[in-house]
């Protein structure tokens, strides 16, 4: 597609064609389906309520995820509680991307890899999800934690 073409087609002096659409979309990069759609994901949820979010945990670490059902979800926001001695299990976790967090309140022991740290309040982590990793309330009080992993894996 030439520059005069995208020019005249930013001016709205023409319709692209189909195919001159997505050779100008494969330079963005995004897909036909994702141009098309750009005005209903603008119109998809911004704000959640407590009462909104999605808990994907059990009775001793309730994993609250914020935007469960929002369109192309590329990252994963939780609120973590951790009551006291839970833990994410005896395996440690392992997956594919990156996550992060900051405790809220509380402790909470985080093993990553040969790694071992108590994190209080206002303590953050950063690491690669695909070292092994757990993490274990080791205090008397519930531990709190606000976190982000991408890609989404809940």
């Amino acid at each position: 597609v030439t520059n005069g073409t995208i020019s005249l087609i930013e001016q709205n002096r023409v319709s692209p064609s189909v195919s001159s659409l997505k050779k100008v979309l494969d330079g963005v990069p995004m897909s036909l389906a994702e141009f098309f759609t750009l005005d209903l994901q603008t119109n998809a949820q911004v704000f959640y309520a407590r009462e909104e979010l999605t808990d994907i945990g059990d009775r001793d670490v309730s994993l609250r995820l914020v935007a469960a059902k929002h369109p192309n979800r590329a990252m994963t926001i939780m609120h973590e509680r951790y009551r006291p001695q839970a833990d994410t299990g005896a395996d440690m976790l392992s997956h594919k991307g990156e996550e992060g967090g900051v405790v809220v309140a509380g402790s909470i022991e985080l093993t990553v890899g040969g790694q071992v740290r108590i994190l209080n309040p206002g303590d953050a982590y950063y690491f690669a999800s695909s070292v092994p990793h757990r993490f274990r309330n080791v205090g008397g009080e519930v531990c709190e934690i606000v976190s982000a992993s991408t890609p989404p894996t809940f």
